[in-house]
Order: structure tokens, then C-alpha cells, then sequence
């Protein structure tokens, strides 16, 4: 069983109103599940599953800055990430990487990296909330709430691990290919990236199927065959 709902934009912080419905329908272990880094030009999609001890009555207080992590500064995501992970239940992370969004398409590679996460739990979960999309090859009730990021708090909360997990791993690749500047736009498409791109080229990280990414490889590729070429000049003949 899974429906898809709709939820409008507030300005409230998320709530646990959904948990708690699950919880009186006798759910304990209700998954929240987002990810991060689809947009990106280079790096993996990551995604985190978040299981909540909804039995705890001050979780709404000791979670009250948890939000969606796009509106979170840098600073306030690593500090609510550590308080995440220290009253959850169960918390799992799952990638897919840029090869596999290029072979099997950015959607599927989502899929995939929530179920990854999910496999990752410590405690199987028996409901699962997730930001947008549905897993229909899980045999598990859930929800597919539109901004459930910033309407469900365990939504949230797997918002807030999954890109801090993300900007860790971009970080680290900062490191491993210098010059793109992947510590600061964490392989989005910034200017900044783009002109590295033009300048260096594309590293095994970029991911190959997005259209920026793809024309600096395909410009890569024809100068490289028209330097092959051999030009026979007419006195050569």
C-alpha cells in the first residue's frame, strides 16, 4: 500500500503529525527518507534514511531547529546532523555513484541509493516517508509527500544527514582532483565549476549525461580526433 500526498508551503517548522498518526495505527518504526546531490554536476547522490523514537516525548523540542537542509547554513546542518544522530533510533546512508547515474539514469540511481540507505538501518523499517518520490519495488506501506522535507520531521532529519554525508564526500574529492573547486560548490553547476570544467576538462567524478558535463567531453573529444587527422598537402602528392 503507498499514496502519494501533497503538502503546502509553510514557513512553520516540520512537524511530527504524520509520525504520530503511523504511531497510533502502531508504526514504532517509521522511516523519513531524502537525498541529496541530484542537481550536481559531478559526485554521488546521497541519500539517508532516518528512524525517530516517536515514543519520546520532548523529540519535537530537542529537534526544533532540524529543517529542510536547504535552509540550513553550512554550520547549522553539521550541528543538527549530530543531534540527529544523537536521538535517532536508527540512522542509514546509501549512494549511488556518477557512473551509476550515467548508466542508469538519475531517478533510478535515487531509488537506488534509498534503498541503500534503508539496507543501512540497524532497525528494519515497517512505514516509510519520503521526500517526492516512491520506492514501488519495496513491498513497505509509504508515503510520497511533495516538500516533505520541510513539512515531516523525519523527512527533515534524513534531509539534514544526507547532505551533511554529501558535502563530506565532496569534500574528500576536493582533495583527490584539485582545481574544481568541489569544497565550495559541493560539484554544482557554479560558475566557478564551469570554468574549471573549460579549463581541465572533466574528471571521473563528473557525471557524463548531464548536458554541461557532456559538452565539454564531446568539444574534448573532436579536438582530439581533429589533431589525428592527417592533412596531405598538395605538394605531397
Amino acid at each position: 500500500m503507498s499514496k502519494r500526498l501533497s503538502s503546502t508551503r509553510t514557513a512553520n517548522r516540520p512537524s511530527l503529525a504524520r509520525e504520530f498518526e503511523l504511531l497510533s495505527a502502531g508504526h514504532t518504526l517509521v522511516a523519513g527518507l531524502d537525498e541529496a546531490g541530484r542537481g550536481a554536476l559531478a559526485g554521488p547522490v546521497v541519500a539517508a534514511a532516518v528512524i525517530l523514537p516517536l515514543e519520546r516525548f520532548d523529540l519535537a523540542r530537542v529537534l526544533e531547529g532540524v529543517r529542510d537542509s536547504k535552509q540550513l547554513s553550512a554550520l547549522a546542518r553539521q550541528r543538527w546532523a549530530v543531534e540527529v544522530r544523537r536521538v535517532a533510533r536508527a540512522v542509514g546512508i546509501g549512494e549511488s555513484s556518477a557512473e551509476e547515474v550515467d548508466r542508469i539514469g538519475l531517478l533510478p540511481a535515487t531509488r537506488l541509493a534509498m534503498q541503500r540507505a534503508l539496507s543501512a538501518l540497524s532497525s528494519p523499517p515497517t512505514y516509510l516517508l519520503i521526500d517526492h518520490l516512491r520506492l514501488s519495488d519495496l513491498d513497505l506501506p509509504q508515503d510520497a509527500i511533495t516538500r516533505g522535507d520541510q513539512t515531516v520531521l523525519s523527512i527533515a532529519a534524513a534531509s539534514v544527514i544526507a547532505k551533511v554525508a554529501r558535502d563530506r564526500v565532496m569534500d574528500e574529492l576536493g582533495f583527490r582532483y584539485p582545481g574544481y573547486g568541489f569544497k565550495r560548490h559541493k560539484g554544482y553547476g557554479t560558475s566557478e565549476h564551469r570554468r574549471a570544467l573549460a579549463r581541465f576538462g572533466i574528471c571521473p567524478e563528473h557525471r557524463r549525461s548531464y548536458a554541461p558535463v557532456r559538452l565539454v567531453l564531446n568539444a574534448s573529444l573532436g579536438s582530439r580526433s581533429a589533431r589525428r587527422r592527417v592533412t596531405v598537402s598538395p605538394a605531397q602528392v
